[in-house]
């Protein structure tokens, strides 16, 4: 049904929207290089005569309005914004793909002469990544209701520029009203594991979610000397975040393989080599397929930061949080994968993800799904992120497959195979 040379062209043509020279992408949210890739997407939804609607937050939904306004809608996408010096397949492969999906359903329905049964629309999602501002998943966050617009747009990276600031700059702070909610939501993205690679299949459909817990912990003490300073009067703020690092480091020994724990992110202050650090900033993160296993990690974490404080004589304040609780995707979308892989040859592996994605979001919103294909070696977040050819066509085949059976026999199809 897809058309493999446009695919791959299609995705060629976004590298120089941050592209690096080892094969990466550098392609922050809100930046110039996002900028870039989010005017190249709107020209490529403007030949395709579908309307664009940017909300305030920037989140853009391309709609192709073909079924009528009482239709019901069924939405597909993902980000364009990636890590810093992270690959060029996370994120901007599920909205490339959507864009290649749709088109090709297009074609399909016009060459059936069936009348098309839902409308369709491509989504991508305002700083999924957490890189730039955090918490992760903002976009689709306000979308859905899970955060304000008012606490989103006032984030601020660490040159302190809010994210209304950031939208503004690169003229995608939208006045649109945010588009209706879907009736279903299918996200494909490359799976940034080894679990599909490692059991030899090439499809899976994710049907759990880990939840998590992330802080942004600050360790306070005084900045001295390094020299003079006599170690018993010291307040090293930085000592007291190296005892919860190990302490974190830890604690997944004792969690049986159900949790996984990180700082991703340290700021001291003042960051000099001769001054004891007066202040060092964490951003810490839990995850876990089992709640109680979260609770648990969460109360140990809080115990080892108060002895982290008490040993480097320094004080401690919790300057933001953000709790994802686990969750599951929607079995009706998961048998329909499965259905749409089988009639190109392939199995469906049943998945968790522990990455969040903005699907995960849009649980309780519609019916939803997050898809996958192989990421080659499991690598993420790194530039040397690789999806071969043929899993990246593949994954296109399956969500056109998806999106053609929806359009053509209606959104009653999934309670059949849920």
């Amino acid at each position: 049904m897809i058309n493999k040379a446009r695919l791959h062209k299609l995705m060629d043509d976004f590298i120089p929207h941050g592209g690096t020279p080892d094969g990466g992408m550098h392609r922050l949210t809100l930046s110039a290089e996002d900028g870039a890739a989010r005017d190249h997407l709107a020209a490529w939804l403007a030949e395709q005569e579908m309307r664009l609607t940017v909300d305030e937050m920037g989140n853009m939904v391309g709609l192709l309005d073909w079924a009528g306004p009482d239709a019901p809608v069924v939405m597909t996408g993902s980000h364009l914004d990636s890590q810093p010096r992270g690959g060029r397949f996370d994120g901007a492969y599920g909205v490339l793909a959507a864009c290649e999906a749709v088109q090709a359903v297009r074609e399909a329905m016009a060459a059936s002469g069936k009348a098309p049964r839902c409308n369709l629309a491509i989504v991508d999602w305002t700083n999924e990544e957490g890189a730039r501002f955090q918490p992760s998943l903002l976009g689709a966050s306000v979308y859905t209701g899970m955060m304000t617009a008012k606490d989103a747009l006032s984030r601020k990276d660490g040159d302190g520029i809010t994210v209304a600031e950031a939208l503004k700059d690169i003229g995608y702070d939208g006045r649109d009203k945010p588009f209706p909610y879907p009736q279903a939501y299918i996200e494909l993205h490359v799976e940034c594991a080894k679990v599909l690679e490692a059991n030899g299949q090439h499809f899976g459909a994710i049907t759990r979610h880990w939840g998590a817990v992330k802080y942004r912990l600050a360790y306070i003490g005084r900045q001295a000397h390094t020299g003079p300073t006599p170690m018993a009067d010291r307040h090293d703020a930085l000592l007291g975040a190296a005892h919860l690092i190990s302490a974190l480091g830890a604690m997944p020994a004792r969690a049986a393989g159900t949790l996984h724990t990180s700082v991703g992110r340290l700021e001291v202050s003042p960051n000099s080599p001769n001054v004891v650090p007066g202040e060092a900033v964490m951003f810490l993160e839990l995850r876990s397929n089992d709640q109680a296993v979260l609770d648990w990690a969460e109360a140990e974490m809080l115990q080892a930061a108060d002895e982290g404080a008490a040993i480097a004589r320094v004080t401690h304040e919790t300057r933001f949080i953000d709790r994802r609780p686990v969750g599951y995707f929607d079995e009706g979308l998961v048998a329909l994968s499965t259905e749409c892989a089988a009639e190109l040859g392939h199995d469906t592996m049943r998945l968790d993800t522990i990455a969040a994605h903005d699907g995960i979001c849009m649980i309780p919103i519609c019916p939803s799904i997050v898809v996958n294909v192989p990421s080659v070696g499991g690598v993420c977040h790194h530039p040397s992120e690789y999806t071969a050819p043929e899993d990246i066509e593949l994954g296109v085949e399956i969500l056109a497959s998806m999106l053609f059976k929806l359009c053509d026999e209606g959104l009653d199809v999934l309670k059949g195979r849920a």
